[in-house]
């Protein structure tokens, strides 16, 4: 039996209240990843108060990670994903308080019809995006297997359906070299702190050698610790970005060989240590504009693309080399006014603006996964999409 759209929104209206007070709770209660653990609890709370009988906590290992189900147990089986990490010192600057809310809304608008649905619906919650990758521990723990589609939103200053995001990884430089009196016999040390110095202006030089879209962005972590010793010890962090993984690697090349090149010259050594981040993102066209058609049927159409906006990094883009995969962005803001990791897009994160669009992606994400559920020709063309996007 078809499930009745504006019964969806009407549910999401309804439990508003609970939305917004779970949204404003987790901003001024903000945690960063993997210590969670308050954010996690707030939303498990209103998932138990709503009577989801399927549910389970610490999946994956991971303490703040959750899962409800709701539907008739059979595939296809459809993922929403929550977040709620903060970041260190600007909190909810990301927005990720709206996302669990609005992930939240839509599962429970369609727990609410679970006779009705000819499929699964799962509402994971997902720790840890800010640098910890939690999605990816929970792909190689298996928490994703049976899913068929996986779904979220993301605060901007705009409506974007499909927009890229970059594969990253970080890079640790620790440099090794001799003291000496500054003063009296500085030809005595080799210092550290000017080959992490020299890193940097190599790496500026080869910028010129870089594709469109490539971000290498670092800071001085240890640059000595006295003015009067020639630095013993020096370390630089770096974030390097890329649109593929492929051209990730060309430039993690660039920066060892600028950072070893460094080294040579000032006569000291250097460790160098890379840490993988996250891979592309591949949007998934297909369910975009399944969830576009959901956006204008709800009064606010959305531009698929828009070139003018810069691209971070998500572990949304290692879930979307497994399964089919979108990450909208809905406006909070107006256009220009605050993005990503400003103060003022925290302010917006808590906004009654902010909280409209939660309510109106938690429409959007239970349309979606209704129409993949009632609609089979749709997800058979966002897989075969999928393969072709990630080379299966």
């Amino acid at each position: 039996m078809p499930v009745d759209r504006q019964s969806l929104d009407r549910a999401v209206d309804t439990l508003a209240p609970e939305l917004e007070a779970l949204a404003r709770a987790l901003h001024a209660n903000p945690e960063t990843r993997f210590v969670e653990h308050e954010s996690a609890k707030r939303i498990v709370a209103l998932l138990e108060r709503a009577g989801v009988a399927e549910l389970r906590e610490g999946i994956g290992g991971l303490s703040t990670a959750f899962e409800a189900r709701a539907g008739d147990g059979a595939r296809p089986c459809v993922a929403l994903l929550a977040e709620y990490d903060a970041l260190p010192e600007i909190g909810h600057a990301c927005g990720h308080n709206l996302i669990a809310a609005g992930a939240v809304g839509a599962f429970l608008a369609l727990a609410r019809h679970a006779p009705e649905l000819s499929g699964t619906v799962r509402l994971i919650g997902t720790p840890a995006e800010e640098g910890g990758g939690g999605k990816i521990i929970l792909l190689k723990q298996g928490v994703f297997e049976g899913v068929d589609a996986a779904l979220m939103y993301h605060p901007l200053d705009r409506d974007v359906l499909a927009h890229p995001a970059l594969a990253s990884s970080w890079v640790r430089l620790r440099f090794q070299g001799r003291p000496s009196h500054a003063a009296a016999a500085p030809w005595e040390g080799a210092s550290a702190l000017t080959a992490c110095l020299e890193t940097f202006r190599l790496i500026d030089s080869q910028r010129v050698h870089l594709r469109d879209g490539v971000r290498v962005h670092g800071i001085v972590t240890d640059g000595g610790k006295a003015s009067n010793i020639i630095p013993e010890h020096a370390a630089a962090d770096f974030s390097v970005r890329a649109s593929t993984g492929k051209e990730l690697e060309r430039v993690l090349a660039m920066v060892e060989r600028c950072a070893r090149g460094a080294a040579l010259a000032c006569d000291v050594g250097v460790e160098l240590e890379v840490v993988p981040g996250y891979r592309e993102l591949h949007n998934n066209l297909t369910l975009a504009r399944v969830f576009g058609a959901a956006m204008g049927a709800l009064g606010r159409p959305a531009r698929e693309t828009d070139p003018r906006v810069g691209a971070g990094s998500t572990d949304m883009g290692d879930v979307s080399l497994v399964v089919p995969a979108i990450h909208p962005y809905l406006a909070i803001c107006d256009e220009g006014a605050a993005f990503c990791h400003q103060h003022a897009f925290a302010g917006a994160a808590a906004s009654d603006r902010g909280l409209e669009t939660m309510r109106l992606a938690a429409k959007a994400l239970a349309r979606t996964v209704v129409e993949l559920f009632e609609r089979p020709s749709l997800l058979a063309d966002a897989k075969h999409e999928h393969a072709a996007s990630v080379g299966a």
